[in-house]
């Protein structure tokens, strides 16, 4: 068999998270399995992915931005499109959950210890050609833990604003670590990668911009979106800097004013992770 023939054979995955890290990992380890493998961060980029290229297997996660992951199964699953095999990655154990996906006819797979071998038990049952693959594909590997909710990392010198928000974020069930500075930011980010970085623009040893300029240069987290807080107006020019391409990586996503209003924090938030709000 020639390789053409080979990737022709391969079944085509197409994984959607907003957690920028599980997708990374997950597209390494199932590209180890055998599976032709396609990325998507929220609900409607799922869809246009799905209508274009036609995936076998869909592995979404049920709480993503634009579009909720069991929303986009009842669109997809339809009697009327091509059949797919789709696995239901959560965090929840919710009933109505697990419910919804014995309805859809889905495998429902809990984030957590578990994880890595539901989803290879999954992925063996629908394909058990490949099961030897998908049973060894973590065997090189250190198998990563899977949180089982979205993390955010806040970067802010003022302890006041780290109280204020922990206790908010935690409160719509996201987790939150914590650095004072963008060096001890950054570290942080590329040992615990987060989900979302929420960062101060003027801080100690180093300001938003060296922060980004840092996580954009580093391969594990060129891809984190980062939200800078600001306590002053910033003028346009500085706006651009911190928003502009750093090594083929966007720069920051969002540009918000610091307020005790945390509305617009928080719908900012739900683009890159999925939550209660």
């Amino acid at each position: 068999m020639t390789m053409l023939d080979t990737m022709q054979a391969a079944p085509k995955m197409l994984i959607a998270d907003d957690d920028p890290w599980l997708v990374r990992v997950l597209a390494e380890r199932c590209t180890r399995m055998g599976f032709v493998v396609e990325t998507a961060s929220n609900g409607l980029q799922v869809l246009m992915k799905a209508r274009l290229g036609k995936p076998d297997i869909l592995l979404i996660d049920v709480n993503m931005p634009e579009v909720d992951g069991l929303s986009v199964c009842a669109q997809l699953l339809d009697p009327d499109r091509d059949p797919l095999h789709v696995v239901v990655v959560t965090g929840s154990r919710d009933p109505e959950t697990v419910e919804r996906c014995e309805s859809f006819g889905a495998f429902y797979t809990r984030k957590g210890s578990a994880f890595w071998n539901e989803l290879e038990g999954a992925l063996s049952e629908v394909y058990p050609a490949l099961e030897s693959r998908i049973k060894h594909s973590g065997d090189l590997h250190a198998p990563a833990e899977v949180r089982q909710r979205p993390c955010v990392l806040l970067v802010d010198d003022d302890a006041n604003v780290r109280d204020f928000l922990t206790s908010r974020l935690r409160k719509c069930g996201i987790d939150v670590l914590y650095a004072a500075d963008a060096t001890q930011g950054y570290r942080m980010a590329c040992r615990q990668q987060p989900t979302v970085i929420v960062s101060d623009f003027a801080m100690p040893n180093g300001d938003a911009q060296y922060l980004l300029t840092k996580l954009r240069t580093t391969t594990s987290t060129g891809e984190i979106p980062v939200i800078v807080l600001s306590g002053r107006d910033l003028n346009e020019v500085t706006r651009q800097t911190l928003r502009r391409e750093i090594c083929g990586h966007r720069g920051a996503n969002q540009i918000l004013k610091k307020s005790m209003d945390t509305s617009e924090l928080f719908d900012t938030l739900q683009q890159y992770c999925g939550f209660a709000h």
